[in-house]
């Protein structure tokens, strides 16, 4: 995977940004969250979200279409980081009440009453890959 290029605008010229890797998945972690919204249009759920089968879902969210949004992230891209984010969807879709709970009591009844499940089925699980030095 090649490197995200990030660049600064100054008075009419570009400054292309260094490349600075995290040093832990936590570090990422904790920014994303504090800046989900701003970054990638999710709104913010929860942290560490456990399962009910001894799972923790790294960041859970709800995109701009009222869609569930899970995120996991990971120092390597392999197999097993799709298939953990698919076991999650899986698991979310079969306790849709528990995430429905976690929306009510951080955004309200009525955003919890417009969750688009449909949108979930269809794979909507976003996984960020961080390839730590």
């Amino acid at each position: 995977m090649s490197d995200i290029k990030l660049f600064r605008t100054l008075s009419g010229s570009v400054e292309e940004l260094a490349p600075k890797s995290a040093k832990l998945e936590r570090e990422l972690q904790k920014q994303i969250e504090i800046n989900m919204d701003t970054f990638l249009s999710i709104r913010f759920l929860a942290s560490e979200f456990s399962t009910s089968n001894g799972g923790r879902i790294d960041s859970l969210g709800l995109d701009e279409n009222g869609c569930p949004v899970i995120i996991e992230y990971k120092r390597h891209s392999n197999e097993n980081v799709i298939n953990q984010g698919l076991f999650y969807l899986d698991w979310l879709l079969d306790h849709k009440a528990d995430f429905q709970l976690l929306v009510m009591s951080k955004l309200g009844n009525d955003t919890a009453a417009t969750i688009e499940w449909p949108g979930a089925s269809r794979a909507r699980s976003r996984t960020l890959i961080n390839q730590l030095s």
